[in-house]
């Protein structure tokens, strides 16, 4: 275990917070459901079938299972929901059959504060995930967009924060523009400070170092970092750079020399989508890094989405951020 995970691990269980996880018909929900709460790292709720969880081979002492579709808070749920979705025409009865779906009760259960954050995701996309959460958890006061970011810890690396970085945006925004990539940009920083505890330093990652090359994707990353140093003008960013020059200190020095972020980058803005996804599975694949995430930004309460891909142990690295960052 890195020592960031269990660094944590240990913030999360000195304030136990109450977390839900959808998905009690996956086994890798229910093994990480024990090990969670054997390890004190939060208070777990499992939505799923009674008599399925409870004849599951781990053991569920402690963790409170509940069913959707039989649950007591079933009508009061759904017609909070029906309140919240009426202008966009969902009627009563439509109400009542979507707060079955165990990703809308989840999420209704943060939303009105029977549990303080969700995880989900190891056997839903990511838009079966964020989709209620949208709808019903909207965006933080002053908040314009919903971005997601990986925390990758790597081995043995001098690099980042002794290893340790927020890849943005690498799980939702396909094609953000210059305005939202410097939002995504500023919050990733703030994400950065309160689950890594140091100061970020933000690269807003290029093919292109200051002016290497033109093109209009060089041109919108270049107009991000401008719209973010009006955002946050006390916050260590810069742009264009490529990732050597980001993150190696001699090729920031040669490349980019003066910056007061080349060579030094923890937090890594990647111009849209498709890079960031692609880098974040390459350090995990081949440079053996941890990777956890997505974990979304922009939300009122945290929710969180998880690769399909994921391991048990992953979730539980989930669950602790999440904590950490309901303790928020």
């Amino acid at each position: 275990m890195s020592e960031f995970l269990q660094r944590t691990i240990d913030r999360a269980a000195t304030d136990r917070k109450t977390i839900v996880l959808p998905e009690g018909g996956d086994p890798r929900t229910l093994e990480a459901a024990c090990k969670a709460q054997q390890q004190g790292i939060a208070r777990i709720i499992v939505l799923a079938d009674q008599a399925a969880a409870e004849a599951s081979p781990f053991d569920l002492t402690g963790i409170t299972i509940i069913d959707p579709k039989t649950s007591a808070d079933k009508e009061r749920y759904a017609k909070e929901l029906y309140e919240l979705r009426k202008e966009k025409g969902m009627t009563p009865e439509q109400a009542a059959d979507t707060i079955t779906d165990e990703l809308y009760f989840g999420v209704m259960m943060v939303n009105l504060g029977a549990a303080d954050g969700m995880v989900a995701g190891a056997a839903h996309a990511t838009s079966d995930v964020l989709r209620p959460s949208l709808q019903i958890l909207r965006t933080s006061p002053g908040t314009k967009l919903v971005s997601a970011f990986f925390v990758i810890v790597v081995p043995d690396c001098a690099y980042g924060q002794d290893g340790v970085f927020i890849f943005a945006d690498s799980g939702l925004v396909q094609h953000p523009d210059a305005e939202q990539l410097a939002n995504i940009g500023v919050s990733s920083a703030a994400s950065f400070r309160s689950l890594v505890g140091a100061e970020p330093i933000v690269a807003f990652l290029s093919h292109s170092t200051y002016g290497s090359a033109k093109s209009p994707s060089v041109d919108k990353v270049r107009e991000a970092v401008a719209l973010a140093r009006e955002l946050a003008p006390g916050l260590k960013l810069d742009g264009e750079l490529q990732l050597d020059a980001a993150i190696v200190p001699s090729v920031g020095a040669s490349k980019a020399a003066g910056s007061p972020v080349a060579g030094q980058a923890n937090v890594l803005i990647f111009p849209d989508l498709d890079s960031g996804n692609i880098a974040y599975k390459l350090a995990q694949r081949l440079a053996k890094a941890e990777a956890f995430g997505p974990i979304t930004q922009g939300f009122p309460k945290p929710v969180n989405d998880l690769s399909r891909g994921c391991s048990a142990d992953d979730i539980v690295g989930v669950i602790a951020i999440t904590a950490v960052q309901a303790q928020g």
